[in-house]
C-alpha cells in the first residue's frame, strides 16, 4: 500500500490514471486502525486491479480537509483524479469497499 503524504498525494493520486482507493486515517482512530487489516486484505486480493494507498491525516491536515474529509476512518475511490465514491465512519466495513471496487473492475 502506497504511503501518501502532503508531497506525494497530487502525482499518486489527483495526476494518477485509473482507479485510486485511498484510505484516510489516524493513528488515534481506533476504527481506522481496526479496518486497516480488512483494507490491507483487499489490497492482496485485487492487486493490480486498482491502486492502493492510505494517508495519515493527522500528517496532512489542510490536504485531509481540502478532499473534504471530515470525519476518519474514510475511503475514496477516485478515477483520473476524481473523486468517484466515498464511505465514511460506520460506512466503512470490508464489504462496503468491496462493493465499490466490484462495481468499477467488473
Amino acid at each position: 500500500m502506497i504511503e501518501l503524504s502532503k508531497d506525494n498525494f497530487k502525482e499518486e493520486v489527483l495526476e494518477a490514471k485509473g482507479y485510486i482507493l485511498v484510505d484516510f486515517w489516524s493513528e488515534s482512530c481506533e476504527p481506522c486502525k481496526a479496518f486497516m487489516p480488512s483494507m490491507m486484505e483487499l489490497e492482496d486480493q485485487y492487486k493490480g486491479k486498482l491502486k492502493f494507498c492510505k494517508l495519515d491525516t493527522t500528517k496532512a491536515r489542510r490536504l485531509a480537509i481540502s478532499e473534504k474529509i471530515l470525519g476518519l476512518p474514510t475511503v475514496a475511490l477516485y478515477k483520473d483524479g476524481v473523486k468517484l465514491e466515498v464511505r465514511t465512519k460506520d460506512e466503512v466495513s470490508k464489504e462496503s469497499i468491496e462493493e465499490i471496487i466490484k462495481g468499477v473492475i467488473s
